[in-house]
């Protein structure tokens, strides 16, 4: 089903993303999303849903202390119209024009997190955040960047720990609206099972660097983070 050579080049890419997500609180989709895509594209997105539903669950292991409840409720209310929303544009668009689309709504997000303005966590905020993520996982197999702008103020732990809730309960909700429309091929999900023992060695690989981005450089790292998902969604709607 699959070559050994492929799963070394995946593997790897989710070994690196993974350590990307695991300090950040997301980036496993913009490492591993264009390398999988590049490897074998049948694999997308449903591989890459998989491993970003399961590791969450070893950041949650860790910090769920320190979930923002009540933001994760609205972000998650949010998250239902979204959903729906990228499914049916998968449907009807199936080329590369949505993710030039969704990598330049990311790069307006960065350039006004630059401007001397503070876009506070309300309710309407967080439930636009997690609207737009869905959308963007669905069909792009990147939704991390508008959950973090919106917690990128937050402390390392909150931010990591509530997208980690985030992101089990979405890449739950995308796999089981995707294999409602038929868009959900069996070979991706054992695909996405084949990366997970090199997503939990990123984990393991990721716990000194979370401790060095804790110490008031988590903000920088995730806008850092955001620009380059959004470039490298426009380079692989370009090509």
């Amino acid at each position: 089903m699959f070559s050994y050579q492929l799963l070394l080049v995946v593997g790897i890419a989710a070994c690196v993303g993974a350590i990307v997500q695991s300090c950040v609180g997301f980036g496993l989709g913009v490492v591993a999303a264009p390398v999988i895509t590049i490897a074998d594209p049948s694999l997308m997105p449903a591989s890459l849903l998989v491993i970003n539903g399961i590791l969450p669950l070893l950041t949650l292991a860790w910090e769920w202390r320190h979930i923002d409840f009540p933001g994760l409720g609205w972000a998650l209310l949010g998250r239902i119209p979204g959903t729906v929303c990228g499914v049916w544009l998968i449907a009807a668009f199936p080329g590369r024009g949505m993710e030039a689309v969704v990598a330049m709504t990311v790069l307006v997000a960065v350039g006004i997190s630059l401007l001397p303005v503070h876009v506070p966590r309300t309710r309407l905020t967080l439930s636009v955040a997690g609207s737009v993520a869905a959308v963007t996982g669905t069909t792009a197999a990147i939704g991390g960047p508008p959950m973090a702008l919106i917690y990128q103020r937050a402390g390392g732990a909150t931010l990591r720990a509530t997208l980690g809730a985030f992101f089990v309960v979405g890449a739950a909700g995308s796999l089981g609206m995707l294999h409602l429309v038929g868009h959900l091929e069996p070979r991706s999900v054992v695909g996405g099972l084949f990366m997970l023992p090199f997503v939990a060695i990123g984990f393991a690989l990721a716990v000194p660097l979370r401790r060095y981005l804790d110490s008031g450089r988590i903000r920088p790292a995730v806008l850092a983070v955001a620009a380059c998902a959004a470039t490298a969604l426009l380079v692989r709607a370009a090509t």
